[in-house]
């Protein structure tokens, strides 16, 4: 059965398909669902596909992540109507905790009645991948007008909702109104306000660069336990590791009102390290990411360049995926990379969502504050995933399914001249792991994305290394081959929390970048001169240089290179610092459990094709990748 402007179920880990005659795809290829995507594609839409409307019979009230609840939904058929042998789907948000819709046991969660007040109508209904509710019709035509109830949670334990918050968690309905197993996603599909759990975590952001007496923002998050913001927190928070001198507010007093948030400027007046800690009178702390205060140096500005929203498979809308970036995980960088053809609704089939997704990153972009990102993720099945970033505020959905666009070659091809970069992720594995046949374009592809909430895809010996790994194909493995790639990490979370997709899933991933300026041209800057780095979700500062060579560098063979030199600000014990060296550890320095270090390795004579680059290990798991210094 095949859905016309999404999938409905099934979608979140296709199967591999079979071997193929092309002569180069991923070593993971998902063959079959490229063959099943485009099968839908060529399919024939009847005007009934998707026709109607639906809503809630009554307002829903906000309900509390992870508790039950009851919605009455109301389908009325459009003018085609839905045939004999048509069917009507119901299909809550599948992806983070609501039960799903069943009709066997009263006793269980998601006990669904459906009924018709229509005269001859008989709906006959079973369960598909455990959350797909289909209603068939039969015994005659459903004609326009006439209505279907689905009352969704109606047993005994009613229906467990989502377990993070949004304004608009949505309960999908699809119809296919002709019988032909060809369905469509109404797009007004009615949704439920999710609210946020207790407060339970604090999370305090400070920048990791300042310089003496200049005023930066601390921006303070009040969440539950899985990081969903809008917390009911009324109370004091107590600030503790300000030096002397500092200039800062004695306590933070929030009502309900502010949802758990704050930012307040805090200026410190000497040069040094320093960490805040942070307590609520009910025993909430939180202790901020180091700031390192120095009258020289390049600015780390933060970003997570790579996330979903409810648009395509993940959580929360446009808006407030991008207000969380700013106001909870005090991004200074962030993207919007819904899937350009795959979820529940497809970019590439949706024109107003491309749209609203443009005119939120241009609301939202602040230069020298704030930089937001249109992109997308291109979805492709048969070479990897790569997400498609523009740096002027415009620009298309190429689609991974078009012909004209569904090889790397021919992406690269159509965005050169554009203000575009692309970016491969989760390439050692996951999903689908990176084809490296097709050589990273030296203009358009100048970083990688070496962690995410899949794990990282850096090397086998990594912590956290990716799930589903592929030998051979690890990014260490692409710099064997002489590509030139910067590091940096993405969240890729799709639980509406770019900045601080760890929380819930215990490792993400962010982007340390090394700019001059905090605009969209500044941040191109650093990815193109790869000025960055990564984590998998922790600031750690770091900083890694080939005797004057910073990383990102390339430079030329020598018998004399000096040290490779490394210092960190940890934000947990260190436990290890490691120096890799065309593809070996050569070195490994122990942390000792200290937050701040520095070292000095001596190298050798260093060859043209080699690269160098370091990974700091802490205690608590979080790590950090310098990109790499190359020699040509």
């Amino acid at each position: 059965m095949m859905v016309a402007g999404g999938c409905l179920a099934g979608c979140g880990d296709p199967s591999p398909g079979a071997s193929s005659a092309v002569a180069s795809v991923s070593p993971s290829a998902k063959l079959e669902t490229v063959a099943s995507l485009l099968e839908d594609l060529a399919a024939p839409r009847h005007p009934s596909d998707g026709g109607g409307r639906a809503w809630l019979a009554d307002e829903a009230a906000p309900v509390a992540v992870g508790r039950p609840g009851r919605y009455r939904i109301i389908y009325e058929a459009g003018p085609h109507g839905i045939a004999d042998g048509g069917a009507l789907y119901l299909l809550p948000s599948p992806f983070w905790g609501w039960s799903g819709a069943q009709t066997r046991d009263p006793d269980l969660p998601g006990y669904t009645v459906v009924s018709t007040p229509v005269e001859g109508v008989r709906l006959d209904t079973f369960s598909a991948d455990g959350q797909l509710l289909v209603i068939s019709i039969a015994g005659r035509d459903l004609r326009p007008g006439e209505r279907v109830e689905m009352d969704y949670g109606a047993g005994r334990l009613g229906a467990t909702v989502d377990r993070f918050s949004e304004r608009a968690s949505p309960l999908w309905v699809a119809v296919d109104g002709d019988g032909d197993g060809v369905r469509a996603v109404l797009p007004d599909s009615p949704v439920v306000p999710v609210a946020a759990g207790p407060a339970a975590l604090m999370v305090l952001t400070l920048p990791s660069i300042a310089r003496p007496g200049e005023p930066v923002r601390l921006t303070v998050a009040i969440l539950d336990a899985v990081g969903n913001a809008g917390v009911a927190f009324a109370g004091s928070i107590s600030l503790e590791g300000t030096p002397p001198g500092a200039e800062f507010p004695e306590s933070i007093t929030l009502d309900t009102s502010a949802g758990g948030l704050a930012t307040v400027a805090i200026t410190f007046p000497f040069p040094g390290t320093y960490r805040l800690v942070g307590t609520t009178a009910n025993g909430i702390i939180g202790a901020s990411n180091p700031v390192v205060v120095s009258p020289g140096g390049s600015r780390i500005f933060w970003g997570d360049l790579h996330g979903h929203s409810a648009l395509s498979d993940g959580t929360a809308t446009p808006e407030d995926y991008l207000a969380y970036a700013r106001d909870a995980a005090g991004l200074d960088v962030v993207a919007l990379t819904d899937h350009d053809h795959w979820g529940l609704v497809f970019l590439d089939q949706a024109p107003s969502l491309w749209k609203e997704i443009r005119d939120q990153n241009e609301r939202f972009y602040e230069p020298g504050s704030f930089v937001t990102l249109l992109g997308y993720e291109w979805t492709n099945w048969s070479h990897g995933h790569r997400h498609v970033l523009y740096f002027d505020g415009s620009g298309e959905v190429l689609s991974s399914m078009d012909p004209n666009y569904d090889t790397p070659t021919e992406l690269w091809a159509a965005l050169r001249g554009h203000n575009a970069l692309t970016v491969a992720h989760h390439s050692a594995g996951g999903p689908v792991a990176t084809n490296w046949d097709y050589a990273p374009d030296h203009e358009l592809e100048p970083v990688t994305e070496v962690v995410s909430v899949h794990g990282s895809s850096e090397a086998f010996d990594s912590p956290h290394p990716i799930y589903s790994a592929v030998e051979g194909n690890f990014v260490r493995d692409a710099l064997d081959r002489g590509f030139i790639l910067g590091f940096i990490g993405s969240g890729d979370s799709h639980d509406g929390h770019p900045g601080l997709a760890h929380i819930a899933s215990g490792i993400g991933g962010m982007a340390a970048i090394v700019a001059d300026e905090l605009t969209r041209e500044g941040v191109r800057a650093a990815l193109e001169a790869r000025r960055v780095y990564a984590t998998n979700g922790p600031r750690i500062v770091l900083r890694f240089a080939v005797g004057n060579r910073p990383m990102g560098s390339i430079m030329a063979a020598t018998t004399t290179p000096g040290n490779a030199f490394i210092s960190v600000n940890g934000t947990a014990p260190i436990d290890r610092v490691d120096l890799v060296r065309s593809g070996r550890v050569v070195a490994s320095s122990p942390g000792g459990g200290q937050l701040d270090l520095q070292f000095t390795f001596a190298l050798d004579e260093l060859s043209a094709g080699e690269y160098l680059y370091t990974r700091v290990v802490q205690e608590d798991g979080g790590a950090a990748w310098s990109s790499p210094v190359f020699v040509r």
